[in-house]
């Protein structure tokens, strides 16, 4: 039986789809969240570093290390369960536990990160959350709870899974610092899907805090851009002047496009991943099912109410910013056009002008050519005269009829001669 050759990356690529395993958790429960991102260029941030970082925390706990590469991590750290995940521009840490404090939402969980470590961090916090999973039978109590957990006015609730859950939040950060969400599980809800759902309400958050990002730099851009475009505009409007000179206006015109487009390529990687960042978010809402619970508003009425805007805010600016560089691009192929028109009009009338002078020497040429002849007829037709003078008074010839019958014969033989040695030259 032949062997068929592998492709070298099968299995690498086959094992991708399952590199990032669901937690497991049970309820009651509960669990912290820790999302890091480096202030600048995220994408290109030194990968070790985070691998260092994350076992810096293992080693605390005597716990097992990753393989060398990994971009995933699940294991016990003492009591509780580390989940680590790496992504292109930041990394997430989530501890689980099982039980639930007495206090709701006590940042003890959290403590598992020592102040020290997370000092040490190679970025910042994008997001942190915690996250408390009970148990209910049924709805009562859950409203009461709610209410006295979240800002009534921002939360959003719904059931989700065919109302094996409920889950709900107001996405606000509390006094320590923190997210807050509330998951509740029916009795027969298997911990699989309460970490499932866990992970979702995880993924939620933290794209949504890295879709915002965008917001800030469309927030950051706005006075550039409108500073570019009255520039641009003034530009534009003073092409239409005669007096302007299209050499200076070209030269502006080409440093308000290289300022766009210096910006555009700055901005280009946070617009494409803010747009990224969005869709996954309404994706991770979409697969929750919702459903109405007690008539409040959903995760997808909150984020289409608070959210959505923010969104439409970033891709108006992205468009804006590439109105610009189009506006600028016309603009400056319109004056290229009337340069290189009223360049080919002087070239025109240089050449007119060349013309007109190449004129004036052939008639000049022609007139010193009819003055040489002269010249020349009057010197050769005395030397004629010279040498026959003696034959002419031998022959009792006059000297003025001698010179009258040499004029035109010397004239002609002149002018043959001066015009042989024109057509030598030419």
């Amino acid at each position: 039986m032949a062997v068929i050759t592998e492709h070298p990356l099968r299995y690498q690529l086959a094992n991708e789809l399952h590199a990032r395993p669901f937690p497991s958790m049970k309820a009651p429960g509960r669990a912290a969240y820790l999302a890091l991102k480096p202030a600048e260029r995220a994408a290109a941030r030194d990968r070790d570093a985070d691998r260092a970082h994350l076992i810096a925390l293992l080693d605390r706990f005597g716990a097992q290390h990753p393989q060398p590469g990994a971009t995933h991590y699940f294991g016990q750290i003492g009591k509780h369960f580390l989940k680590w995940e790496s992504h292109t521009e930041f990394v997430t840490y989530t501890i689980l536990g099982e039980g639930v404090a007495e206090r709701p939402f006590d940042a003890a969980t959290f403590g598992l990160f020592p102040e020290d470590w997370l000092a040490a961090a190679p970025g910042t916090r994008v997001t942190s959350a915690l996250i408390r999973v009970e148990v209910v039978e049924g709805d009562e109590g859950i409203i009461d709870k709610v209410s006295e957990w979240f800002v009534p006015e921002s939360l959003a609730i719904s059931r989700v899974l065919e109302d094996e859950l409920v889950v709900a939040s107001d996405f606000r950060i509390d006094p320590v610092g923190h997210m807050r969400f509330a998951i509740f599980a029916r009795p027969q809800t298997g911990a699989r899907r309460i970490g499932r759902v866990l992970q979702r309400l995880c993924e939620i958050e933290t794209y949504k805090a890295m879709s915002m990002l965008g917001l800030a730099k469309a927030r950051d851009l706005s006075g550039r851009l409108g500073t570019l475009d009255r520039r641009l505009t003034d530009l534009v409007e003073g092409m239409q002047d005669d007096a302007t000179k299209p050499a200076e206006t070209l030269h502006a015109l080409l440093a308000v496009s290289a300022e766009l487009e210096s910006v555009a390529a700055r901005a280009s990687f946070r617009f494409g991943a803010t747009g990224a960042y969005e869709t996954i978010v309404n994706q991770r809402i979409e697969i929750l099912r919702e459903d109405r619970f007690q008539g409040r508003q959903t995760f997808a009425e909150f984020m289409m109410r608070r959210f959505d805007p923010a969104m439409r805010t970033v891709k108006s600016t992205e468009y804006r910013l590439q109105a610009l560089t189009d506006r600028a691009v016309r603009a400056s192929d319109l004056l290229r056009t009337r340069v290189d028109v009223e360049r080919s009009a002087e070239n025109k009338a240089l050449l007119e002008a060349m013309n007109q002078r190449a004129e004036l020497q052939l008639r000049l040429q022609q007139t010193v050519e009819g003055l040489s002849v002269v010249a020349i007829s009057y010197y050769a037709l005395n030397l004629c005269i010279y040498l026959l003078t003696p034959l002419a008074k031998a022959v009792h010839l006059d000297k003025g009829w001698l010179a009258a019958g040499l004029t035109l014969p010397v004239v002609a033989a002149v002018w043959w001669m001066v015009r042989q040695i024109r057509k030598k030259l030419h």
